[in-house]
C-alpha cells in the first residue's frame, strides 16, 4: 500500500509539475510540500494548518482530500504525549519521609534510655527542673501583645475590603451584559457564540461563505451565506460538526476557535475544513 507522500508525488509527477511549480500555485510553501511527499509531517505548526495544507495540495492534485485526511489521522500524530512524572520530586520525597522515620527512630532510642533514671531518682526530678520554665512548662518566650487598637484598625480594613469587592461584583454583573450586548452585530445576522460556535474575523475586506460538511465531503446546509466582511467585523456562525469556509481572500480571513485565533490555511480564493 503507498505511502501519503508516494501518492502525493506520484500525482504531482503525474501533471508534469514541480514542486515549485506546485507551491506557487497552492500557495503552501515549497519545503512543506517536499515533507509531506517524504511522510515528514512535523511542521511546528498548529494540527489544523497541517490538515488544511494537505487538503488543498490533495485538491489541487485531484487526489481524494478526505481518504488522505483520514490515512494521516491514523498516523495518530493528533493524540497528546503523556507527561512522565518527574522522579525528582518522588526522590525528594523519599529522602524527607526516611529523615523523619530516623529522627522518630532517635527520639524512642532516647526515651527508652531516660526511664531506668526516671523510676530511681523520681523524688529529685522536680528539682532538676530548669528553673527559667514557666507555669505552662514552655521555655520559649513570651512574644509582644497585639494592641487593641491595631486588632479593631484591622477588622475595619477588612469589612471595608469585603464591601469594596461585594460592590464591584455588584457593578460587573450589571456592566457585563450590556457590554456583550454592544459587542454583538449590530445588524443582528450573526449567531450567538456558545462552545458549538466559531467567530470569523475580518483583517481586510472579505467575501465569506459557511456551510456544514456532509459525510461524502460536500457542501451541506448553509450556515453563512456570500457575505461581504467589511475590516474589522466579526460574525459568530453555528459549529454543528464540520464545516466548510469559502473566503475570496484567504490572508483578509482569521477564524477563532476555542478562545484561540488561526489565521486561513491558504491566501487566495479557496476553502478549508474545520473539523
Amino acid at each position: 500500500m503507498q505511502t501519503i507522500g508516494e501518492r502525493l508525488e506520484e500525482a504531482r509527477k503525474r501533471k508534469g509539475i514541480s514542486i515549485r511549480e506546485a507551491a506557487e500555485a497552492t500557495k503552501i510553501r515549497s519545503d512543506y510540500l517536499h515533507k509531506f511527499e517524504s511522510n515528514q509531517f512535523d511542521l511546528n505548526l498548529a494540527e489544523i494548518y497541517v490538515r488544511g495544507f494537505l487538503r488543498t495540495y490533495a485538491l489541487y492534485l485531484n487526489l481524494p482530500a478526505e481518504k488522505l485526511l483520514n490515512d494521516y489521522a491514523a498516523l495518530g500524530r493528533s493524540q497528546p504525549r503523556q507527561r512522565q512524572p518527574s522522579r525528582e520530586i518522588y526522590g525528594r520525597m523519599d529522602l524527607s519521609v526516611a529523615s523523619s522515620a530516623e529522627e522518630r527512630a532517635a527520639e524512642k532510642s532516647a526515651a527508652k534510655e531516660e526511664q531506668p533514671g526516671q523510676q530511681s531518682s523520681s523524688g529529685s526530678s522536680a528539682n532538676q527542673r530548669p528553673s527559667h520554665l514557666g507555669r505552662s512548662g514552655s521555655s520559649l518566650p513570651k512574644g509582644p501583645a497585639i494592641p487593641p487598637q491595631l486588632i479593631f484598625k484591622g477588622g475595619i480594613a477588612l469589612v471595608v475590603l469585603v464591601v469594596g469587592l461585594l460592590l464591584y461584583w455588584l457593578i460587573s454583573s450589571f456592566v457585563s451584559p450590556a457590554e456583550e450586548k454592544k459587542s454583538s452585530n449590530p445588524q443582528g445576522s450573526s449567531i450567538a457564540a456558545t462552545e458549538s460556535s466559531i467567530s470569523l474575523i475580518a483583517l481586510n475586506s472579505v467575501r465569506v461563505k459557511v456551510t456544514a460538511r456532509n459525510a461524502d465531503g460536500s457542501a451541506g446546509e448553509v450556515l453563512l451565506p456570500d457575505t461581504n466582511m467589511a475590516r474589522g467585523e466579526i460574525r459568530t456562525v453555528r459549529k454543528p460538526g464540520p464545516i466548510l469556509i469559502w473566503a475570496s481572500e484567504g490572508k483578509n480571513l482569521q477564524i477563532e476557535l476555542n478562545g484561540k485565533r488561526y489565521p486561513m490555511p491558504f491566501e487566495g480564493y479557496n476553502r478549508a475544513q474545520i473539523n
